[in-house]
Formats: C-alpha cells, sequence, structure tokens
C-alpha cells in the first residue's frame, strides 16, 4: 500500500533581499487570501505568507548566493490553482491594482484546451501561475478510485 500525499503544506524560497521580497509580497499574497506571519528559523529572519492550504515562505539567500535560473535545475515555476477562468480573471485585475505585473489571462491551448491561467514574477524572477482547475484535475481529484483501474 502507497502512502498518499493529500497536499502541499509548505514551500520555500529563497530570495536576494528579504525586505524588497516583502514589498512585493506583501501587495501580491493578499490578493490570492493568504495572511502574513514572521519568525525566525536557525537565526535567520523568515516571512511567512499562509492560507488555509499550505504555507508560502519567504528566507534570505546566503551571502554571494547565484541569483534564480528557471532553466537551473530547480524551480520553474509554482501554479496556484483557483476554482475556474473568472477567479484567475479578478486574480489577474487585483494583482494589476495592486502594483504586481502580471499577464493577460488566457487560455493555453498547447497545454491544455481548457488551460486558463496568469502568470507573474517576484524581484528575484520565481514565476508564479494562477490557473483554474481544468476538468481532467477534477475527474482524477473526484473519481480517483474509479480510475485507479484505467
Amino acid at each position: 500500500m502507497t502512502v498518499e500525499v493529500i497536499g502541499i503544506d509548505h514551500v520555500f524560497v529563497t530570495v536576494s533581499d528579504l525586505r524588497r521580497s516583502e514589498g512585493f509580497y506583501d501587495r501580491a499574497m493578499p490578493v490570492l487570501g493568504f495572511r502574513k506571519g514572521e519568525g525566525t528559523i536557525s537565526g535567520a529572519p523568515h516571512l511567512f505568507y499562509h492560507n488555509r492550504q499550505f504555507v508560502y515562505s519567504l528566507r534570505p539567500a546566503r551571502e554571494g548566493a547565484p541569483r534564480h535560473d528557471p532553466y537551473a535545475p530547480g524551480l520553474h515555476h509554482l501554479c496556484l490553482r483557483v476554482v475556474d477562468e473568472a477567479a484567475v480573471d479578478r486574480a489577474a485585475r487585483e494583482l494589476g491594482e495592486a502594483g504586481v505585473e502580471a499577464t493577460e489571462p488566457r487560455y493555453y491551448p498547447e497545454y491544455a484546451p481548457d488551460y486558463y491561467a496568469t502568470f507573474f514574477e517576484d524581484p528575484d524572477g520565481v514565476r508564479l501561475e494562477v490557473m483554474n482547475f481544468r476538468e481532467v484535475r477534477r475527474k482524477v481529484m473526484y473519481d480517483w478510485e474509479a480510475r485507479a483501474n484505467l
């Protein structure tokens, strides 16, 4: 019997300038329903943006560390799922109103026929995406046991 992962608990993102990133995330994360907290881990300051589902945490990078490259091994981007296309539209609009540059929401048929998303980047070039809850994902989630034998 396998162990089933039921969700992502937290994601830690390392940033080059914690205060600069804090300004960005203080604008972006409330739009997406996240609340903010602060703390220290191993003597380093951390920022915690959390919602009911998981924590998106910022920690300072080590001195002299190279900048983030989404095409180097490691994180390429993080996609946040919302309930439908209207929520993607609202997120993009409210991100823009908060001073966060986001792409115009649109369908990406090269990914899937109902893939609808907006993208934005943090000050270090970490890509974030807000995407609708696609039909195939709904089927997998709600019909998991029935689809096990397919």
